[in-house]
């Protein structure tokens, strides 16, 4: 199913899924959305395939019988239609899987989640600098926006929130408050209204949100200070954002992957479409930019969130 929901939402693919295979379920049980299954696996698959001009069948191992497999091979070969596999280890980026073969026996090797030694030292050296650089040049507008903040509504300066760090460190995140002070014991009110999925919680227009928050969301000043939590070693610059303690509890064990490296005040999503990508896909940008990191990788995406930044792309 999560293979069909893949498919289904990666319209670029050019895949359309004509229904499910099932020996367990009878023919017409709904699946996903309007796919059905069509029917049973065992001995129908090829004339199915045929039947509804498919050109691919993509099984999941862990979901049928043994000799399934092979059966299907042999069954298909020789005709037009592919066999592909949709192994279990499905939320596994690609790029760490490898193929060893151990007297004639494939193997798919799957590498950690690494960014250690001098790479995580070049990160580190990399957040210091920048922090201090933007700190250099944002201090006006840091202490324009402390003042406006103070004189518009009634709470403090600097808003304070629990999140999960590295390896699901807890940590206190720094940033401009945008809320009125009550905000917090106001999100029933609000709760209802979230725009972005149970994995996130969004409201573009908020109504707990001053006039000046806004203002502040609109070119993303509010996250300045976080570049204190870089500082003192909470976060980075570039990478994953970090999550509330309620996310986490919902999150899938391969979601935990995110929480590998420090949390950071912008990320590969985020540039990718920032308020407006899936928690899913998000997730997976997050583990991609974690396996493929380098300096060029965060200074690329640096300078994406500039862009994003400036053209209040996605951002409320």
């Amino acid at each position: 199913m999560a293979v069909a929901d893949a498919m289904g939402r990666d319209s670029e693919s050019g895949y359309e899924v004509a229904g499910f295979l099932d020996d367990h379920r009878p023919a017409g049980t709904k699946i996903l959305g309007d796919l059905s299954v069509i029917g049973p696996i065992q001995d129908d698959a090829v004339s199915l395939a045929h039947q509804y001009g498919a050109g691919l069948v993509v099984v999941a191992p862990s979901a049928v019988e043994p000799g399934t497999l092979r059966r299907l091979a042999v069954g298909l070969e020789g005709s037009e239609i592919d066999l592909a596999i949709a192994p279990s280890l499905f939320e596994v980026v690609t790029r760490r899987l490898t193929v060893e073969s151990i007297g004639n026996v494939p193997l798919l090797q799957v590498e950690q989640i690494r960014l250690d030694g001098m790479r995580a030292v070049a990160k580190r050296t990399l957040d210091i600098v920048g922090a201090l650089l933007l700190l250099a040049f944002a201090w006006p507008v840091m202490a324009i926006s402390a003042m406006v903040i103070r004189f518009d509504s009634q709470g403090p300066i600097i808003f304070r929130q629990r999140r999960v760090g590295k390896d699901q460190r807890p940590f206190t995140i720094l940033k401009f408050r945008t809320m009125t002070d009550d905000a917090e014991d106001r999100l029933g009110e609000v709760i209802q209204l979230n725009e972005a999925g149970h994995h996130f919680f969004k409201i573009r227009q908020d109504p707990r949100i001053t006039g000046v928050g806004r203002s502040l969301r609109k070119w993303s000043i509010d996250e300045l200070p976080q570049l204190w939590n870089v500082l003192r070693g909470d976060m980075s610059l570039v990478g994953p954002r970090p999550p509330l303690p309620a996310e986490v509890d919902k999150y899938e064990d391969w979601h935990l992957r995110r929480l590998r490296v420090r949390p950071g005040i912008t990320g590969l999503w985020q540039v990718s479409g920032r308020s407006d990508v899936e928690f899913d896909e998000a997730a997976r940008l997050d583990i991609f930019y974690i396996e493929n990191w380098s300096v060029g990788l965060d200074l690329a995406i640096a300078l994406r969130t500039a862009r994003a930044v400036l053209g209040r792309d996605g951002a409320f």
